[in-house]
């Protein structure tokens, strides 16, 4: 089995390389063998290959930078994954293609359903929703996976900005009234290869049974404040040195953004056991290997460059 791996410097991508490797021959796409900034040369590219799955893991991710850069993230999170999508649908060849939680406006306090209506506030998530519906309409096998909270023990995300900050500050002061499911990269690429198998054959079957859409988060629901305590507390436990000592819950309002982002980022899990029997496993419990890892490095203070 022959598997395209965009997005192969993020976190996903990172996280899916060697799992993959197991499953076939792994072709990784970079920017300098698919650059989705210029999806003008993207079919040219995909015609040089041989390919029996797509993964799109890559994405424009810098969720206030958009609110600026709305043609670039457009480019990036939709028109390009449009290109890809007619592509693969032209040769019948599966495509897997990862989207957020932002497609929603976050209102209420239960899980969003695949099916809900999607109503997105800020430009990046109007984007990876334009990519969604760009994808679905090229016609071919498919799955869109919506994720959240993404996290991993490398890279800049929230976890290694805790606990950098940590390293520096006594005070913290963290939104707690948007809710979610912090997701480890790792826990979603474990799932993400156990749905693709290894027959490419059978992967438009396990599609359709989703339906061509399916969430992917970590079970359970935790709020940024929470987030973080568990991140210091656990970094604590494992003897990293952390000069903070206070945790403060703020508002939304409290830390302005040009974006505005959704409260309620809970995303049902219901198909994805129905679909592909995964039970992913709680926040608290896939943290905990990535707590570990990040124990083991050198942290350094936050370049401020990188919040």
């Amino acid at each position: 089995m022959r598997i395209l791996l965009t997005g192969v410097t993020g976190q996903v991508g990172s996280a899916l390389i060697p799992r993959l490797y197991g499953l076939g021959r792994l072709l990784l796409a970079g920017r300098d063998v698919l650059d989705l900034a210029k999806p003008r040369e993207i079919a040219r590219r995909l015609d040089s290959l041989d390919l029996d799955v797509i993964v799109n893991a890559a994405a424009y991710t810098t969720v206030d930078r958009a609110e600026d850069e709305r043609e670039l993230a457009f480019t990036v999170n939709a028109e390009s994954p449009c290109v890809i999508a007619r592509w693969a649908a032209a040769r019948a060849v599966p495509l897997i293609h990862l989207s957020t939680d932002y497609v929603f406006d976050g209102s209420g306090d239960r899980p969003w359903q695949e099916d809900d209506t999607p109503k997105p506030l800020s430009v990046y998530g109007a984007s990876k929703l334009a990519g969604e519906i760009a994808v679905r309409e090229a016609g071919g096998p498919h799955l869109v996976v919506r994720t959240s909270w993404v996290y991993g023990a490398s890279g800049n995300n929230f976890l290694t900005t805790i606990a950098r900050l940590g390293t520096e500050q006594v005070e913290l002061r963290v939104v707690a009234d948007q809710f979610g499911a912090p997701t480890s990269a790792a826990m979603i690429a474990d799932p993400l290869a156990r749905i693709i198998g290894a027959d490419a054959r059978v992967l438009p079957a396990k599609m359709s049974t989703a339906s061509g859409l399916v969430h992917l988060t970590a079970q359970g629901t935790t709020n940024w404040h929470g987030f973080a305590a568990a991140i210091v507390q656990g970094l604590q436990r494992r003897g990293v040195p952390l000069r903070v000592e206070r945790i403060i819950t703020i508002r939304t309002e409290d830390y302005p953004s040009k974006s505005t982002r959704p409260r309620n980022c809970r995303l049902a899990l219901d198909r994805l056991a129905q679909a592909f029997g995964i039970i992913t496993p709680m926040w608290q419990q896939a943290l905990e290997p990535e707590l570990d890892r990040l124990a083991t490095m050198k942290l350094r203070p936050l370049d401020r460059s990188e919040s």
